[in-house]
């Protein structure tokens, strides 16, 4: 009797272990990621802002995609490609069986109609979007065509070498039925074939995702992920120690020390494809050009009049080197042999007085409301500019607006003079020197030449580069355009900075991509694996 008690006891602790268990494991897994700022849209074709753009890169896909941590290209929703001999036709097979999240399958048409919808102004839907993410990056396409269900053919203007690298960023396919059932609202209500799918966005707040059940590659390890905005990156860290969130972006780099002792922590650095840089309206047909601007010797003596080591030094502290140039040093292009303007306020001084701005002037300095990639901290980055300026008779009042006003207005050309950067969207020098400086990108209101530097000379270069497969000749176009912009000014590059990601001790498998978005299809937390 008392064996048959305990064999009935012993199957009992078993079933009761085996339903904790159970129980244990349908525990839906929640990711919290805190950003320093909201994003502007969730369209993979129209909002190319790091905020935006980190979230949808988990709703949408592109026909190829990067490498995990890598700047390679590799198949995703194509899974091959051939391009001519002249390098205008390309040619991609599209992976068969994959569903939109709305149900809907993905072929050929799909394809068609988000390019077209992106590039063809008779389109009906192109006028629910200015399409600056597929302009900055895709601007060279002028045709897709369906050649079977499975089988797209994409024709360029031009031969563009970056062309697969610069799809991988702004080339995601988006649901057909979704755009026609949302028309204009798509945007806020996106539907793509990525690993996670759109629930909510409360504006200022959060954005939620959730796992796609019917993802068609290896489905994700957490079920609900949500991107929370805190603005403060001292709270943020406050956030992530307390357990409220699982991981934060742009720390304080006064922080850095803390976290690195902190044992419930790990810190994800990576050399940051980036420039941060003080940008000069040089556009004389834009709202905010402002005549001072407009003299090569303001512009030097500005290069002379800001400290950038000391900003590097008591802003950035060790996260960021000085920048001489826009191409940052970790991608191949980088022009090592320029010269960087020292610090001289008293070269500046005589420099402004040649101007006939002997008492100085006033102007604005328009300064981003979040933090960036390229700039953790832009507050400070404009107080030290603004002392900088104020040594050598330069007024600088500070501005600012919410992030999307921001954008849209230094788009606009609104700002005399503005911190920028830029974190690369594929890796390549075309990314900034053509996206960032070239005329073909300064067309006021959607210019992401938010300095309107129009010069034929690097425009020229530029189209060249894009021409030509060859990658030392490319570089070696590439050390002219920098030289030319050196000598211009039409910017001052401030700095280069890395990217940091801290992340709480039990999460695994989230890995920090050069092009600085964040995706999460492989991120687990402790034994959600």
């Amino acid at each position: 009797m008392k064996k048959q008690i305990l064999v009935f006891l012993v199957v009992v602790l078993a079933v009761s272990l085996f339903a904790g268990c159970k129980r244990q494991a349908l525990q839906p897994v929640t990711f919290i990621f805190a950003k320093g700022g909201d994003a502007i849209g969730l369209d993979p074709g129209d909002d190319p802002d790091n905020d935006s753009s980190s979230i949808w890169c988990n709703i949408f896909e592109s026909l190829v995609k990067f490498k995990p941590g890598s700047t390679e290209v590799e198949p995703s929703l194509a899974t091959s490609w051939e391009v001519s001999s002249d390098n205008l036709v390309w040619t991609f097979h599209l992976r068969q069986g994959v569903k939109f999240q709305d149900g809907t399958p993905f072929n050929a048409d799909a394809v068609v109609f988000t390019y077209q919808r992106y590039t063809d102004p008779n389109n009906a839907y192109h006028k629910f979007g200015t399409w600056e993410n597929w302009e900055w990056c895709a601007s060279q396409v002028t045709k897709t065509e369906k050649v079977d269900d499975y089988t797209v053919k994409i024709t360029l203007s031009q031969p563009y070498t970056p062309f697969i690298s610069a799809l991988a960023t702004a080339g995601g396919v988006v649901s057909p039925t979704s755009c026609e059932k949302w028309q204009g609202q798509s945007v806020i209500h996106p539907v793509g074939t990525g690993p996670f799918e759109f629930v909510e966005w409360l504006k200022g707040d959060h954005i939620t995702l959730q796992k796609n059940p019917n993802y068609w590659g290896d489905k994700p390890k957490i079920d609900k992920l949500i991107f929370t905005v805190v603005k403060d990156a001292s709270q943020r860290f406050l956030s992530l120690q307390k357990g409220e969130v699982q991981g934060i972006e742009f720390p304080n780099a006064d922080d850095l020390t803390k976290m690195s002792q902190d044992t419930d922590l790990q810190i994800l650095r990576e050399p940051g494809v980036t420039v941060c840089y003080l940008g000069f309206n040089v556009g004389t047909d834009t709202p905010g050009f402002q005549k001072p601007f407009g003299d090569l010797r303001v512009r030097e003596a500005i290069a002379y009049a800001i400290d950038k080591k000391a900003i590097v030094d008591q802003i950035f502290k060790g996260t960021a080197v000085v920048a001489k140039t826009i191409i940052p040093p970790t991608l191949w292009g980088y022009n090592d042999t320029i010269q960087d303007y020292d610090y001289n306020p008293t070269k500046a001084k005589e420099l402004l007085k040649a101007a006939g701005y002997a008492n100085g002037f006033k102007t604005q300095l328009w300064t981003l409301p979040v933090a960036r990639p390229y700039v953790p901290d832009p507050q400070s980055v404009a107080v030290a500019i603004q002392a900088d300026l104020k040594k050598v008779g330069i007024d600088a009042e500070i501005v600012t607006y919410d992030w999307s006003t921001y954008f849209h207005k230094v788009d606009n050309g609104d700002a005399p003079m503005n911190i920028a950067g830029w974190i690369a969207d594929y890796p390549d020098p075309d990314d900034f020197l053509y996206t960032l400086f070239d005329s073909d990108h300064a067309t006021v209101g959607t210019a992401s030449n938010s300095c309107f530097y129009r010069s034929p000379a690097v425009h020229s270069l530029n189209i060249q580069a894009q021409r030509i497969t060859d990658q030392t000749k490319r570089a070696e176009l590439y050390k002219q355009v920098q030289v030319i912009m050196h000598k211009d000014i039409p910017c001052v590059p401030l700095a280069h900075v890395e990217q940091i990601v801290v992340l709480s001790k039990n999460v695994k498998g989230f890995v920090l991509y050069p092009v600085g978005r964040y995706y999460f299809d492989t991120t687990s937390i402790g034994t959600s694996e």
